[in-house]
C-alpha cells in the first residue's frame, strides 16, 4: 500500500511539473518528439516547458523513503503469494521491508528529469515554490541526521542495534540505515556484546589508522613542496650568479689565456655538481627520517592494537569463566528444578523478545508513515497555493471579459438605437462606421493589450493559416468579404463550442497509454482519428498510418531505396520530368510553401514525384499526383511522403486510377452515382430532373482527395480518416457534403444555378464536427466490400463501352481513308498528338 501511494504521489508531482506552458490553455502537453516534421513544423512556435520547482524538489528528496530492491520486482513480486503474518500487527518491519523491496523497482531518488507521467487528472496544477519555513526544519533535520549517522559508526556500547529507548531522538539512524540493518537482525541480536566489543573496536581502530596515515601523507607532501620550492630558488640564484660571473669574466679576463679560463669553468661546474649532490643527499636524509617516523608510528599503533587484542582476549576469558561457573551452577540446580519451570521461563523470554521486535517494527512503521504524511502535506500545500493563484487569475480574466462584454453590448445598443431613427445621409454614414468598427473588432488578431483573447484560440483572420494556405485573396474585394465572413463563422463556432480541449485530452491520454507499447488498429483509435488528429500529433500519426499500409513493400526493398530511385531519375532520361516541371508551380499556388520557385516545398515536391515516376513507369506522372504529394509534405518528410503516395496509388485506389485513361476514376464516379441514388434519393432525382451531371464536380474530389475543394481544417480531418481507413472515406465525405446542403440545392430550380452552386458550395461548409457526424453516423453504413463489388460490376461495363468506342474509332478511320470528303477530319487523339 505504501508503495502504490508513493508511486501515485510521484506521478502526480511529475504531471504537475511537466505541464507545457504553451499548451496549458488547451489542456494538452505534447512532448517535443510529437511536433510536426513536415513543412508546417517551421511555422510552429517553440514551446516553453516549465522548469521544475527546485526548492520543492529538494524537500521531496529529503522526505523521500529510500529503498533498494534486491529480489523480486514488478510483476514477479505481484504474482507471489502474500506472506503469512504471525500476529495482527499494523506495521511488521520484516515483512513490510521485504514487500517494499520487491515492489519499489521504479522508485528513484534525485531529480526526475527522465520520467514520463501516464496519470491524468481532471484539473491541471502548477506547483509553486514552498515557503522557506516549510523547508527549514526538514533541511536542518537532514543535516543533523547525516552528521549523527557518521558519528554513530564508532558507537561501541548498546544492547541492541535499534534500542530506541536508549538512543536519543536526534541520534537515531535514518530510515534507509534501519531498513538495511533489519536484514541482519537475527545475527546482530544473537551476540550483542560481541558485536559491540569486536566490531566497534575494530572499526574505530581502522578509522584512526586511516586518519593518521592521511595526516602523515599530507605532512610529507607539504615537505616535498617546500623542498621543491627551495630547490627552484637555489637554481634561480645559480643561474643569475652564473650570468653575472660570465658577464664580468668576459670584461675583466680578456687577456687571460684560454687554458686558465677552461680550468676556471671546470672548477665552477664541479662546485655546482657537489652542491646538487649535497641537496639530493639532504632530501634523501629527510625522506629516510620521515620513513623512520612513520615506522615508529606504525609500531606504536601495532602495540596499541596488540594491547587492545590482549584486553579483548582477557575480557572474553573472564566472560567464558563466568559463563562456565553459571553453567555449572545451572547444572547443579537442574536436578532440583522441574522441567515445567524451565519451559515456562523459556516461553516468557521468547514472548518478551517477540514483544520487543513488535514494538521496534511498530516504531519503524510509524516513522515511515509520518514521513510520507509530511511529504503529502508539503505537496498539497503547494497545490493549494497554486490553485488559489489560478483562481485569482481566472477571476481577473473573467472580470476583464465581463467588462468587454458590457462595452460590446453598449455598442450594439447604440447601433440599434441609431437604426430606429430616420435615415439621412450623415446618420447613415455614422451607422456604417459603427458596423465597420464592430466587424474590425471581431476580426482583430491577438495583441498584448488583449491577452484574454488567447483563451478561446479563435480562427483569426491572418494572411496564412497554420497549414500555409492563403486566407484572404489579394485583389478580389468580393473574395475578401467572403473570407472575412468565413473567418467570423469559424470564430463563432470556436467560441460557442470549445471542442478542441476534450479532443486534445483524449489524444494525450491515448498516446500516454501507448508510450511503452506498439500501436495497433482498434476501435478506440478509429474513433479518435475520426474526431481529428491534433496538429501537434498529426506528423507522427500520418507516418504510422502510411507504414501500416506499405510495410509489405518496405520489407522487400533495400535500405536507401528512395535515394536510389531519385538518383536514377535525376541522372537518366525521364519522360515524366518535363510535365512535372510544368506543374510544380501550379500545384498549390495559394500555399506559401509552394508559391514561388524558391519555396522550400517545391524542391521536395520535385524529388518525390521524380522518384515515384521512376518506380511506376506505367503511370509516370498524372495530373493530381502533385497535389497529393504537396499535402503529404506538409506533415511528412520526403521519403515518408513518397511512401504515402505509394499507399494511395498502389494500395488504396484501384488499378488504372491515375493512368492516361483514368479508367478507375470513371468507375468510381459510377459507383458514387449508385450510392447517391440509395442514400440521397431526393437529391439524385433533382439532378436527374434538371439533367445536371454532378460527376463533373465530384471527379476532382476523388482524384485528389478533396484538395482545394473544402476549407483546410476539414481537408486535413478528411485526410486523417482517409490514411487510416482507406478509399471508402472519400465516398462517405462526398455524400456528407451533399447531405449538408441538400435543402439549399433542392430550392434551386434551373440547371445553370444548380451547377454554379455546386462549384463553390463546399467552401461554405465550416463545421467539421457536423460533417464528420453525417459521414460516419447519419448515413447508413456501407463497407468497403460493397464498394469493391460495385467497382467490379461497373468496370466491366466501362470496358465494354471503351471497346465499342475503339471499334467506332477504327470504323471512322477506315471510312476516312476510303472517302475523299472525310480525309480532312481529325480525331481527338490525333489532335492531342
Amino acid at each position: 500500500m505504501t508503495y502504490w501511494l508513493q508511486e501515485l504521489q510521484q506521478k502526480r508531482w511529475e504531471y504537475c511539473n511537466n505541464l507545457d506552458a504553451a499548451k496549458r490553455d488547451s489542456r494538452t502537453s505534447p512532448t517535443p518528439s510529437d511536433f510536426s516534421k513536415g513543412l508546417v513544423a517551421k511555422d510552429n512556435p517553440e514551446l516553453s516547458v516549465l522548469s521544475q520547482n527546485a526548492s520543492a524538489e529538494r524537500a521531496r528528496n529529503i522526505l523521500a523513503v529510500e529503498t533498494s530492491p534486491t529480489d523480486l520486482v514488478g510483476e514477479q513480486a505481484a504474482s507471489q503469494p502474500a506472506p503469512v503474518q504471525p500476529s495482527a500487527i499494523n506495521f511488521s518491519l520484516k515483512q513490510w521491508s521485504t514487500e517494499i523491496k520487491n515492489s519499489m523497482s521504479s522508485l528513484r531518488k534525485g531529480n526526475n528529469e527522465n520520467r514520463k507521467s501516464i496519470f491524468y487528472t481532471s484539473e491541471e496544477w502548477e506547483l509553486l515554490d514552498p515557503t522557506p519555513k516549510d523547508l527549514e526544519d526538514s533541511m536542518v533535520l537532514e543535516e543533523k541526521r547525516k552528521h549523527l549517522a557518521e558519528g554513530s559508526k564508532g558507537l561501541t556500547s548498546s544492547a541492541f542495534p535499534f534500542d530506541f529507548g536508549r538512543i536519543p531522538h536526534k541520534a537515531r539512524r535514518p530510515l534507509k540505515d534501519m531498513i538495511g540493518s533489519s536484514k541482519n537482525r537475527n545475527s546482530s541480536d544473537s551476540s550483542p556484546t560481541e558485536w559491540c566489543s569486536g566490531n566497534g573496536n575494530k572499526l574505530f581502530s581502522e578509522l584512526q589508522l586511516k586518519y593518521q596515515s592521511q595526516q602523515e601523507e599530507l605532512e610529507k607532501l607539504k615537505k616535498d613542496l617546500s623542498s621543491q620550492k627551495e630547490l627552484v630558488r637555489l637554481l634561480q640564484q645559480t643561474v643569475r650568479s652564473s650570468q653575472y660571473d660570465k658577464y664580468f669574466a668576459s670584461r675583466l679576463c680578456e687577456g687571460v689565456p684560454k687554458d686558465k679560463l677552461e680550468l676556471l669553468h671546470q672548477k665552477d661546474d664541479q662546485i655546482l655538481g657537489l652542491n646538487n649532490q649535497l641537496e639530493k643527499l639532504n632530501l634523501e636524509k629527510d625522506s629516510l627520517q620521515q620513513e623512520v617516523k612513520n615506522l615508529k608510528c606504525k609500531v606504536g599503533e601495532l602495540n596499541e592494537q596488540l594491547g587492545m587484542l590482549m584486553e579483548t582476549i582477557q575480557a572474553k576469558d573472564e566472560v567464558i569463566m563466568k559463563l562456565s561457573r553459571q553453567l555449572s551452577e545451572c547444572e547443579d540446580n537442574a536436578s532440583s528444578q522441574s522441567g515445567a519451570v524451565n519451559s515456562s521461563m523459556a516461553t516468557c523470554i521468547n514472548k518478551e523478545l517477540q514483544e520487543l521486535d513488535r514494538l521496534k517494527d511498530n516504531l519503524q512503521g510509524y516513522k515511515t508513515q509520518n514521513k510520507f504524511l509530511n511529504k503529502e502535506i508539503l505537496e498539497l500545500s503547494a497545490l493549494r497555493r497554486n490553485a488559489e493563484a489560478r483562481e485569482r487569475e481566472w477571476q481577473a480574466k473573467y472580470t476583464s471579459l465581463e467588462a468587454k462584454l458590457c462595452q460590446i453590448e453598449s455598442k450594439y445598443l447604440i447601433l440599434l438605437q441609431e437604426m430606429k431613427t430616420p435615415v439621412c445621409s450623415e446618420e447613415q454614414s455614422s451607422t456604417r462606421e459603427v458596423i465597420a468598427q464592430l466587424l474590425e473588432d471581431a476580426l482583430k488578431a491577438e495583441t498584448s493589450e488583449q491577452p484574454e483573447q488567447a483563451f478561446f484560440k479563435p480562427h483569426l483572420v491572418s494572411e496564412y493559416d497554420i497549414y500555409g494556405f492563403q486566407t484572404v485573396p489579394e485583389d478580389d474585394d468580393e473574395e475578401k468579404l467572403v473570407a472575412k465572413s468565413r473567418a467570423l463563422d469559424l470564430r463563432s463556432l470556436s467560441l460557442s463550442e470549445n471542442r478542441e480541449i476534450s479532443t486534445g485530452v483524449k489524444w494525450e491520454n491515448y498516446l500516454a497509454s501507448m508510450m511503452n507499447r506498439e500501436m495497433i488498429r482498434c476501435l478506440e483509435l478509429k474513433n479518435l482519428i475520426r474526431s481529428g488528429i491534433p496538429h501537434e500529433h498529426r506528423s507522427k500519426m500520418w507516418k504510422w498510418c502510411v507504414n501500416l499500409h506499405v510495410k509489405k513493400f518496405k520489407d522487400s526493398t533495400v535500405p536507401g531505396y528512395f535515394q536510389t530511385l531519385l538518383r536514377n531519375a535525376l541522372e537518366k532520361q525521364n519522360p515524366a520530368s518535363k510535365q512535372i516541371e510544368l506543374d510544380l508551380l501550379r500545384t498549390l499556388p495559394n500555399n506559401k510553401h509552394y508559391s514561388s520557385p524558391t519555396s522550400e516545398g517545391i524542391q521536395k515536391l520535385r524529388n518525390v514525384l521524380l522518384a515515384f515516376s521512376w518506380r511506376n513507369p506505367d503511370i509516370g506522372y498524372c495530373q493530381g499526383l502533385n497535389r497529393l504529394v504537396a499535402i503529404a509534405l506538409l506533415y511528412l518528410e520526403q521519403e515518408d511522403a513518397f511512401w504515402c503516395l505509394v499507399t494511395i496509388v498502389e494500395v488504396f485506389m484501384p488499378r488504372d486510377y491515375y493512368t492516361k485513361t483514368l479508367l478507375g476514376s470513371q468507375v468510381d464516379q459510377r459507383v458514387f452515382k449508385d450510392l447517391m441514388s440509395e442514400k440521397l434519393p431526393r437529391l439524385h432525382a433533382h439532378f436527374e430532373q434538371y439533367k445536371v451531371d454532378y460527376t463533373l464536380i465530384t471527379f476532382n474530389w476523388f482524384l485528389v482527395v478533396f484538395v482545394d475543394s473544402v476549407v483546410s481544417d476539414i481537408l486535413f480531418k478528411i485526410w486523417d480518416s482517409f490514411l487510416y481507413e482507406g478509399p471508402k472515406v472519400i465516398f462517405r465525405f462526398a455524400l456528407a457534403l451533399f447531405k449538408c446542403k441538400e435543402e439549399e440545392i433542392l430550392k434551386l430550380q434551373d440547371s445553370m444555378s444548380i451547377f454554379k452552386y455546386l462549384r463553390y458550395f463546399t467552401r461554405t461548409i465550416l463545421d467539421a464536427r457536423k460533417l464528420t457526424a453525417i459521414a460516419f453516423g447519419d448515413l447508413n453504413p456501407f463497407p468497403l466490400r460493397q464498394i469493391r463489388n460495385r467497382r467490379t460490376y461497373h468496370l466491366e461495363k466501362v470496358r465494354l463501352e471503351l471497346t465499342e468506342l475503339e471499334a467506332i474509332r477504327e470504323d471512322f478511320l477506315r471510312e476516312r481513308e476510303t472517302c475523299i470528303e472525310k480525309r480532312d477530319l481529325i480525331s481527338d487523339d490525333e489532335e492531342d498528338s
